[in-house]
């Protein structure tokens, strides 16, 4: 299948300076219109006794079968302040959501159609991707007043292949900014590698070293319009705050690997049963 780029050289060129590429009106309005539509019948539809809560700093949904099995389904995590002392929602269901993953891109005809579109296969190729595919995707809520911290981190520790190929796509569904937490990077930080890897074992996930100390300093806010794309190199070191304002803030995230002249590491987390389908190959 032929794909052309559609990225231009001072883009490229900045994504390979700075680690990260905003790329304003990715997605229209009616696409995202779209998709915010469709996971509110996601929500409307589950059912809350049967998903867990999702946090980057303990990591405890780790160990459990749900999380693990949410690679290949559509699985629902709360946010860790959602419930009260007795266990109870403090608000509404889909006020309570912290993300639904991992495999919208893949079960679900509307996040499909987004995934699986032109742009982002050209977007790809110009990236040098050969045969891609979509290893995961995640709908952020950022809830207002709780949408949780994600604490510094790099896409590669997770997401391991040999050589590394992971790439994030975040895509704003609203308006981000460091109000209602945004994302925030450290610009360059790709070009220093990877410093530590996320690893499944028998008795299950941990980091193989301890988390670096970063000085808030060298983070500088990436606030983007809805339909902005954030292209995120899988060695920079990002992160968002907690969500302190009256307002949500939406994402879809998808994270793509080659396939073509790496290896995807077995004790990454991810460990499917079926084989992915490449977006393309080259």
């Amino acid at each position: 299948m032929g794909i052309v780029g559609n990225l231009s050289s001072e883009q490229l060129q900045s994504f390979h300076s700075q680690g990260y590429l905003v790329i304003e009106s990715f997605a229209s309005p009616e696409e995202i219109e779209s998709m915010r539509n469709r996971v509110d019948q996601l929500l409307d539809e589950f059912d809350c006794s049967t998903s867990v809560i999702f946090s980057t700093k303990n990591h405890s949904h780790a160990r459990d079968n749900y999380f693990y099995d949410s690679a290949e389904n559509i699985s629902f995590f709360f946010e860790e302040k959602a419930f009260d002392d007795e266990g109870k929602l403090k608000q509404l269901k889909k006020l309570s959501i912290n993300k639904v993953g991992h495999a919208l891109h893949e079960l679900d005809p509307v996040f499909r159609k987004f995934s699986c579109s032109d742009k982002v296969s050209s977007l790809l190729s110009s990236l040098g991707y050969k045969r891609p595919v979509i290893i995961q995707s995640m709908y952020i809520f950022k809830q207002p007043g709780i949408g949780g911290e994600v604490v510094p981190h790099q896409d590669n520790s997770f997401l391991y292949t040999e050589p590394q190929t992971c790439t994030g796509l975040w895509l704003a569904l609203e308006d981000a900014t460091v109000r209602n937490g945004c994302l925030w990077a450290i610009p360059g930080s790709h070009k220093k590698g990877l410093v530590r890897r996320f690893i499944r074992g028998n008795e299950g996930v941990y980091f193989d070293q301890p988390s670096p100390s970063y000085e808030q300093k060298d983070f500088v806010p990436i606030e983007v319009q809805a339909g902005s794309l954030v292209v995120i190199h899988g060695d920079l070191i990002h992160q968002s705050f907690e969500n302190q304002s009256s307002e949500s803030r939406h994402a879809y995230s998808l994270h793509v690997v080659d396939t073509v002249g790496c290896k995807w590491a077995e004790d990454n987390w991810i460990r499917r049963m079926r084989e992915l389908e490449p977006l393309y190959s080259s």
